[in-house]
């Protein structure tokens, strides 16, 4: 499918993921397409490995898998989005380019899924002190949504987005997007 589009190009296939790291810092991917149910060693865990070794680049998760144990293992150990592979056909070009872009794109049910269990247990949002508008923007953050796509739903510039996210960050004591969202899900912030 991807070489049917000349935006991407496929620098790296592999079966098994043990040497993910040293694959990574050789072929510098802009973006990982990772399954989860691979021989060897899990998707998750070959996160975990390329996130553990410093490495930023972003990671889709493409599974079958829509369970929560599963995304939020996933989410946990540094996946940037989530998609179902029944929904390749129509949705990775958008997902791809959304991760590419700054966002965190989920199926649509695996979005549900996180806010429904978000929504299920009292919000620590205040521990936190964070704004209104801070917890508008990781909510926002927290269902796969651009830079850009936030500011568009809140009528507000992207550097006051990025704005907001930093204070996020320092509010949270995080470093990432993707540490954000995991420690909202966790702490059920959102």
């Amino acid at each position: 499918m991807l070489s049917l589009n000349d935006q991407y190009r496929v620098v790296g296939e592999f079966e098994f993921p043990e040497k993910i790291t040293d694959q990574v810092t050789s072929l510098h991917p802009d973006i990982i397409l990772m399954d989860i149910d691979m021989p060897g060693m899990t998707g998750i865990e070959a996160v975990r490995k390329v996130r553990k070794a410093g490495v930023d680049v972003p990671i889709l998760m493409l599974t079958v898998f829509d369970d929560n144990d599963h995304v939020f293992d996933a989410i946990r150990s540094g996946a940037t989005g989530y998609l179902l592979k029944k929904h390749i056909p129509t949705k990775l070009y958008e997902a791809m380019s959304d991760t590419l872009s700054g966002g965190s794109p989920m199926s649509p049910s695996i979005a549900r899924m996180v806010i429904s269990s978000l929504h299920q247990k009292q919000s620590k949002t205040e521990h936190y002190n964070l704004t209104p508008r801070e917890k508008d923007v990781l909510q926002a953050l927290s269902k796969g949504n651009s830079y850009k796509m936030i500011a568009a739903e809140y009528n507000i510039s992207i550097d006051t987005v990025r704005g907001h996210i930093k204070n996020i960050y320092e509010k949270l004591q995080v470093h990432s997007q993707t540490e954000a969202v995991s420690k909202a899900i966790q702490e059920k912030l959102v």
